[in-house]
């Protein structure tokens, strides 16, 4: 090195070993100073990463197709909830669609049992998101309102997120779903939320995902209020059919659960089919960045090898 090199023709010259000793460690002391920088990546690096992007294309590609697959399915069990779920038209309001502008939820009573629906795994892009910040939102609101809200969270992904900021209102949750879902699953939800005292509320909501097509979801919410013989205007509840005395009051109860389990159904298709369009979206997205990651490290790799093979020569 070139300390060595002073030292040698400083002896050739017959230099004092003080002045020698003057004139190498500055050098020495820069050398040792001087940041290490990062040089480029070499052929095996480039190489090894264009061959790891390759393998997340292609789980990225496979997980695409899976998910169109599914959402066929889901698609079809939609339909079939669509069907099963209109007699509830009749003793509910229709569901809401956020949109843009978002909404005030002016329309909840004083005490709320809010039931988000979510999903249990990830890389779906934003359904858990939306449902969770327009959760949020509605607390929010309510609060401001000076009325109530609890939360039972359907979905693992649905439950984290709002843990972080409404947790404190978070009674109950319910994670790994099975899937598809079935009437009987949706009963078994239903139980789960009448467990968290849903008759003590003046209302739930179902907020969830709605499904317009594969490349479309929206956010929407249900409000379910408790069948009661008279309605505050003084109207008789299915004033159409006779009951006996001792057994309407009993039979509206049973009503008001089966009508929240054929409502949870309906919203649990339509917020699988929307998780389905996001996930095959989000796959699709992710299977382009790879490819154009490809060519750009392809190229870089090309440089790289071009440069050895000039430098050789």
């Amino acid at each position: 090195n070139g300390a060595t090199i002073v030292l040698v023709v400083a002896i050739l010259t017959m230099a004092p070993l003080r002045v020698i000793s003057q004139r190498v460690a500055p050098r020495m002391l820069a050398v040792a100073s001087r940041p290490q920088v990062r040089g480029m990546a070499t052929e095996k690096q480039l190489f090894n990463q264009i061959q790891s992007t390759k393998n997340i294309k292609k789980i990225t590609s496979s997980m695409k197709m899976v998910s169109a697959a599914k959402l066929k399915g889901d698609e079809n069990r939609l339909k079939q909830a669509i069907s099963f779920n209109k007699w509830t038209g009749v003793l509910s309001s229709d569901p809401v669609v956020i949109g843009d502008d978002g909404v005030t939820f002016e329309e909840l009573p004083q005490k709320t049992l809010i039931v988000p629906f979510t999903s249990d795994k990830g890389l779906c892009g934003g359904v858990n998101s939306f449902v969770s910040r327009t959760v949020r939102d509605a607390a929010k609101k309510l609060a401001d309102q000076g009325k109530e809200c609890d939360i039972v969270v359907m979905g693992d992904k649905g439950r984290s997120q709002m843990a972080r900021t409404v947790g404190d209102k978070i009674k109950r949750s319910a994670t790994e779903i099975v899937t598809p879902g079935t009437f009987a699953l949706a009963s078994g939800l239903a139980a789960e939320i009448l467990a968290a005292d849903a008759k003590e509320y003046d209302a739930v909501m179902i907020v969830y995902n709605t499904f317009v097509n594969a490349a479309v979801y929206k956010q929407a919410y249900k409000i379910i209020t408790p069948l009661k013989a008279e309605t505050p205007e003084g109207d008789d509840v299915l004033g159409n059919y006779e009951f006996e005395p001792s057994e309407k009051v009993e039979a509206l109860e049973d009503m008001y659960e089966f009508m929240l389990a054929s409502q949870l159904y309906h919203s649990f298709m339509d917020g699988a089919c929307s998780e389905q369009s996001s996930r095959m979206t989000a796959m699709e997205n992710a299977s382009k960045n790879a490819g154009e990651l490809i060519d750009s490290l392809t190229l870089q790799y090309n440089r790289a090898r071009q440069a050895r093979i000039t430098t050789e020569l």
